[in-house]
Order: C-alpha cells, then sequence, then structure tokens
C-alpha cells in the first residue's frame, strides 16, 4: 500500500496533516507519532479506507484486508483467550482442532501461554492488548492498524505490549502504530512524524 502526498482536513479547519507520502511494506512495523491532534487515528483511518484524504492519493491493492487493533481492547468477558484467538482460524475454514493449535502457537509468541485458559475478564490490562494484537495477526490482514497500544496503560503493563510489537512484522503483516509512547516508538522499524507534516 502506498500513500501520495496524502493531507486531511474535517470542513473548513486547518489541515491536520499534508503531503505524507509513505510505503508500507509487508514484514515492516512503522510508528506514527507527532503531537496531540496532529491526525495520528486520522491517518489509520485513512490507511483503512474508513477516512477519503482531502489531499493526495492511497493505492491500496484490490482484496487488501486492512485489520485495526484499538485502543481499549475489548473481548467477550466470559470466552477464553485461545477462544478469542481461535476464532478467526475458524472463521478461515480450520477445524476446531487446527484452529486451537494455530492459536496456542500464537499465543505463545505473544507471552499467553499461562493465561490460555483465563476468561477476557479475568486477564489485565496488558494481557488483554497483547491478545488483541495477537488476534489482530490470526486474521492474517496485509496491513494491520495499532491504535496508541499503550494510552491506557501503566509504564510496567505499557513494557510488556511494547516487547511484543516488533514481533508483529514477523508474520509478513504491515503494520503502522499510531502511538505518544517513546518506547512503542522505538520498538517499531521506522517512525512517521506527522508533527513534521503540519
Amino acid at each position: 500500500m502506498n500513500l501520495h502526498g496524502v493531507g486531511h482536513a474535517f470542513g473548513d479547519g486547518a489541515p491536520l496533516f499534508t503531503d505524507v507520502d509513505l510505503t508500507l511494506h509487508r514484514g515492516s512495523v512503522c510508528a506514527v507519532v507527532g503531537p496531540s491532534g496532529s491526525g495520528k487515528s486520522t491517518l489509520l483511518a485513512v490507511v483503512a479506507g474508513m477516512v477519503t484524504p482531502r489531499f493526495g492519493q492511497v493505492a491500496r491493492a484490490a482484496g487488501t484486508r486492512v485489520g485495526w487493533v484499538f485502543q481499549n481492547p475489548h473481548g467477550v468477558p466470559r470466552r477464553t483467550a485461545l477462544d478469542h484467538v481461535s476464532l478467526a482460524f475458524l472463521a478461515a475454514g480450520a477445524s476446531r482442532v487446527e484452529a486451537d493449535r494455530r492459536a496456542r502457537a500464537l499465543l505463545d509468541r505473544f507471552d499467553l501461554t499461562p493465561r490460555v485458559g483465563a476468561r477476557f475478564a479475568e486477564l489485565s490490562g496488558g494481557e488483554a492488548q497483547r491478545l488483541m494484537l495477537a488476534r489482530g495477526i490470526a486474521a492474517e490482514p496485509d496491513v494491520l492498524l495499532v491504535d496508541e497500544p499503550t494510552a491506557q496503560l501503566d509504564r510496567r503493563t505499557a513494557a510488556e505490549v511494547n516487547r511484543v510489537i516488533g514481533s508483529l512484522a514477523d508474520h509478513g503483516t504491515a503494520v503502522l502504530v499510531a502511538t505518544h509512547d517513546d518506547a512503542t516508538r522505538d520498538a517499531c522499524d521506522d517512525v512517521l512524524d506527522l508533527g513534521e507534516h503540519r
């Protein structure tokens, strides 16, 4: 996916950002940073195709699958961590046995093996956010958007999430992470600073 000269403004307001050129490569993680109000979440919405940019173009291959992990993790309180990830594989046609096997392997990569049988309501904030990242990868999107993954977490819990951010690209997905957290930015391969595109 490529962005060429992309900018956006709402109504008659000043542009949030302008002249953004960005290529999202499979197997890479790019951080989107910038001051509050610079349009980080808006840029993610542009990449997702939910917002049409006021300026520039987004070149998206036909059939591009986009996943989104939101700032606040949402799950089914009584469903286990395993259920949340297995569902993506079941939806793709895997048998229950195969879906669970693949889900366990993925949960292990996100340091969640001890919590496989825990219900979502029993998970800590960091565990819940890592589970959402694992579920996002399980859906096998071409592009995964991650919006402020540590914004609601304390420093220790945020560190748990940041440890797995860098591994997201290992699954061959292009990952775009909107963040204000320096540690999250440092866990990424590349950085786009919207503060430089005002």
